[in-house]
C-alpha cells in the first residue's frame, strides 16, 4: 500500500488529540478569515466596526451595519458552507478511488448537478424543491452513469472511474453549452454568471437550509471515517476487517452527491476546491480520515471564504466570480499533482 494512505496507529486518547489540535488551528484561521471578509469591501468598513457590532446588544441600524450583516454575512456564510462541502466531497472521492486527483468537479458530479439546475432555471422553477431536485437528480444520474461505465466485477473500478468521470464531465459541459444556446436572452446573463460561481445572490434563508442539510451529512461522513481508513488497504482487506464495502461506498457517494448538488444550486460550478484542500491537509496532518474529515470542513470553508474575498477585491469593476479565483489556484495545483502522479 502507498505510504500516503497508511493509517497511523494510536489509542483512543491519541486519536482525539490528533483531531482536536489541527481543527483548533483551522477553526481559528476560519474565524479570522471570516472577520476579514466581513470587514473588507468597497464601502470602507473597519475590522473594529465588525467586532463592535458583534458584541453590541442593541446594534444600530446604520448603513454599515446593514452592509456587514445583511449583505456580507450571508455571502460569507455561504462561501464557508460551500467550501466545506467541496473540501469534504473531494476527500471522500479521493478516499473511495484511492486517487489524489479525484474530486466532484473533475468526476462530473458537479457538472451533472449544473445540468439539472440549468434545466430547472430554464423552466422557471423555484429553488426548492424545483431547481434543487433537478440538481440532485442530475448529480445522481451522472454518478450512476460513471459507475455503469466502469463497473465489472468490482463495485467501483478506481482507475477507470476517474477517466470516465472526466469524459462525463465533458459531456455535461456540452449539454450546458447547448442549453445556454437556446436560453432566452433575459435569463442568459444570470445563468452564465451563476455557472462561473456566483455568491452575490446569497440569501440567509437558503443558506440556513443548506447548513441544516450539511450538518447531518458531515456527521455521517465523520462516522464513516474509520471505514474510509480501512478502505485504503484495499477493498478485500477492508471486507475481511468487517467493512461492508458496498454499503459504505454507496452511502458516501449518495451523501456526497446530495451535498455537492445542494451547493451547486446556490453558487454554480466551483472547481478544484475538492482537489487542493484534501491534498494540502493530507500533507500537513497525515492520512487519517478521522482528522481529515473535520480538517477539510474547516480548511475548505477557510479557503473558499478567502477566495471569495479575493474575488470581491481583485476586480475594479465590481467583482469576479469566485469560480474564476478557485480555478486560477486549483488548475496549476491539478497539473502539479498530475505530474507528480506519473513520477
Amino acid at each position: 500500500m502507498d505510504e500516503k494512505f497508511a493509517v497511523p496507529s494510536g489509542g483512543h486518547r491519541g486519536a482525539i488529540v490528533r483531531v482536536l489540535m489541527p481543527c483548533a488551528g483551522l477553526a481559528l484561521g476560519l474565524f479570522l478569515v471570516m472577520l476579514l471578509a466581513l470587514a473588507w469591501g468597497s464601502t470602507g468598513e473597519h475590522l473594529t466596526e465588525v467586532i463592535s457590532s458583534m458584541f453590541s446588544g442593541h446594534p444600530e441600524q446604520t448603513v454599515h451595519w446593514t452592509i456587514i450583516w445583511q449583505i456580507r454575512f450571508p455571502r460569507v456564510l455561504l462561501a464557508a458552507a460551500v467550501g466545506a462541502t467541496l473540501g469534504v466531497g473531494g476527500l471522500v472521492f479521493q478516499a473511495l478511488l484511492r486517487n489524489p486527483l479525484a474530486e466532484p468537479y473533475i468526476l462530473g458530479v458537479s457538472g451533472g448537478s449544473a445540468v439539472g439546475a440549468v434545466l430547472g432555471m430554464m423552466l422557471g422553477l423555484r429553488f426548492f424543491p424545483g431547481v434543487a431536485g433537478f440538481a440532485f437528480t442530475g448529480s445522481l444520474a451522472t454518478l450512476l452513469l460513471v459507475l455503469v461505465l466502469t463497473s465489472k466485477r468490482r463495485f467501483v473500478q478506481e482507475n477507470s472511474l476517474l477517466l470516465a468521470g472526466v469524459m462525463v464531465n465533458a459531456f455535461c459541459s456540452a449539454i450546458i453549452t447547448f442549453l445556454i444556446s437556446i436560453t432566452e436572452h433575459t435569463k442568459l446573463q444570470g445563468i452564465l454568471f451563476w455557472l462561473m460561481g456566483d455568491l452575490s445572490s446569497a440569501d440567509i434563508v437558503q443558506v440556513s437550509g443548506l447548513i441544516l442539510l450539511l450538518i447531518p451529512s458531515f456527521v455521517l461522513v465523520f462516522i464513516l471515517a474509520r471505514p474510509m481508513n480501512l478502505l485504503q488497504f484495499g477493498r478485500d482487506v477492508a471486507h475481511s476487517l468487517g467493512v461492508n464495502v458496498k454499503m459504505v461506498t454507496g452511502t458516501l457517494l449518495v451523501v456526497t452527491s446530495l451535498m455537492v448538488s445542494a451547493s451547486v444550486c446556490l453558487v454554480g460550478l466551483v472547481g478544484f476546491v475538492g482537489l487542493v484542500i484534501p491534498h494540502l491537509l493530507r500533507l500537513l496532518f497525515g492520512p487519517d480520515h478521522r482528522v481529515l474529515v473535520p480538517a477539510c470542513i474547516l480548511g475548505g470553508a477557510m479557503f473558499m471564504t478567502g477566495c471569495d474575498l479575493l474575488a470581491r477585491l481583485a476586480s475594479a469593476q465590481g467583482q469576479l466570480p469566485v469560480g474564476v479565483v478557485t480555478a486560477l489556484i486549483g488548475a496549476p495545483a491539478f497539473i502539479i499533482l498530475l505530474a507528480r502522479s506519473r513520477t
